[in-house]
């Protein structure tokens, strides 16, 4: 077997090919900054835009939902985490702050609307979060079921929502 193996490496066998173990060169002289300002400058010439944008595409209720629900995930982490190093930089403890929230005598609809700015994010990216696990499970991807899901998100958002802002009393908590 050694000698079959040390006859075969000393000839010329697909292993010693050079053509195939040896990386070819590109017989181009152009760089790839080069190939790279051609292709825009034709684009230019050709009055392309430089690439689709939400301007081209005509807004439908899938698009809409999906970047609501992005956009209530991201506004919720930047307030959370902001809300926390705000509270780890003010002076004084919880008590004192909250203290000093409810002197400021906000009226009612100041504050069912804060209510509200507070829990329809929550609530949606909840219920929306849910119907996406459907979408993983392979659930509800034909168009009519999308938008009824859709719809139903957004009605149950707003009713949920309505409950967390006027059905939740301090007391009971």
């Amino acid at each position: 077997m050694a000698l079959l193996l040390r006859s075969l490496a000393r000839s010329q066998c697909i292993l010693r090919q050079t053509s195939l173990t040896a990386l070819r060169r590109s017989n181009k002289t152009t760089s790839a900054y080069e190939e790279m300002g051609t292709y825009w400058a034709r684009n230019r010439k050709l009055n392309r835009p430089l690439s689709p944008f939400l301007t081209v595409y005509k807004p439908h209720l899938a698009m809409m939902t999906s970047l609501t629900h992005r956009v209530t995930g991201v506004v919720m982490q930047v307030v959370i985490c902001g809300t926390s190093i705000l509270l780890l930089c003010l002076p004084g403890d919880y008590k004192t702050n909250l203290e000093y929230i409810r002197n400021l005598s906000l009226g009612p609809a100041i504050i069912y609307g804060l209510k509200y700015i507070f829990a329809f994010p929550v609530t949606y990216h909840f219920l929306n979060g849910i119907r996406h696990l459907a979408w993983d499970a392979g659930l509800g991807f034909g168009l009519k079921t999308l938008y009824k899901s859709a719809y139903f998100v957004m009605a149950l958002t707003a009713v949920v929502s309505t409950f967390f802002v006027f059905g939740i009393k301090p007391s009971v908590l």
